[in-house]
């Protein structure tokens, strides 16, 4: 349930708190910037909606889970008035087990969450690398990261969502910004 709310609202307030600027000197951004923030909270009530359907009728059919297919959408939306993020695939994608495939889609969402609420960054990449036998997921920005001591559940998070389907998480703090390094078991290439 954090990983869809923080995410949601982290890129509403965002995209809030840019509108008033944009609203007088860029009218066109503005428009974007609302856009964005609707298109932000629908994607979150709809899987809050699913994510509190499930738990009120364990014997409810199951919404589809986010895949890596939605990476390219999740990218647009942030970089439309966030840090420019791009999406760059390396090597011949490979089929991930379905706990792995919602896990990397979840980790990514925390780390662009992250990225837009903490790091201050311009800039950022996700970059798929697929090799014979994992998936690499390395997203990275130019910002500063998380204020020492203001720790989070998010880092933490992705650790566990890795571990529980075979993978690691690592991340590093460094002088030109902040990454995230994801390692999933993969299987046979698709």
């Amino acid at each position: 349930m954090h990983d869809i709310l923080a995410h949601g609202i982290s890129v509403m307030i965002v995209q809030a708190e840019a509108g008033p600027y944009a609203v007088r000197s860029a009218p066109e951004r503005a428009e974007q910037a609302f856009r964005a923030i609707s298109d932000a909270g629908r994607e979150a009530q709809g899987q809050l909606r699913r994510m509190l359907n499930l738990l009120r009728d364990a014997d409810s059919a199951r919404a589809p889970q986010p895949t890596l297919g939605g990476l390219r959408g999740m990218v647009a939306r942030v970089s439309e008035t966030g840090p420019a993020v791009r999406l760059a695939v390396a090597g011949t994608p490979s089929a991930l087990p379905a706990d792995a495939e919602v896990a990397a889609y979840r980790i990514v969402q925390e780390a662009l969450t992250n990225m837009v609420k903490h790091a201050g960054a311009t800039t950022g990449e996700v970059r798929l690398d697929w090799k014979d036998d994992e998936l690499m997921i390395t997203i990275s920005d130019d910002g500063r990261g998380a204020a020492p001591g203001r720790g989070g559940h998010g880092l933490v998070g992705m650790r566990e969502r890795a571990a529980a389907c075979g993978g690691t998480v690592t991340y590093d703090a460094g002088s030109t910004g902040f990454e995230v390094v994801v390692r999933l078991p993969a299987g046979e290439s698709i």
